[in-house]
């Protein structure tokens, strides 16, 4: 939840759920509502993680520029 009075707190947020919908949900009709959430887990974790490039993150997926990040505090 954002501070009152403020939109900007939750940006993050509704910048994510916007790509999800627009992504996936938006594509789909499931049977119940434990496919979504599966369907939906399976995004998250198996695409935009591990793959899905972030224009913020120079490109990289999350996961990747998180690696690069703790090389680099490890002096590797």
């Amino acid at each position: 939840m954002s501070r009152r009075g403020n939109c900007h707190d939750n940006a993050v947020a509704e910048s994510f759920f916007q790509l999800l919908k627009r992504e996936r949900i938006k594509r789909k009709t499931y049977a119940s509502r434990d496919d979504a959430r599966q369907d939906i887990f399976d995004y998250i974790e198996m695409f935009y993680n591990p793959k899905r490039r972030h224009g913020f993150n120079d490109r990289l997926s999350p996961a990747e520029f998180e690696r690069r990040h703790f090389e680099r505090l490890a002096g590797v």
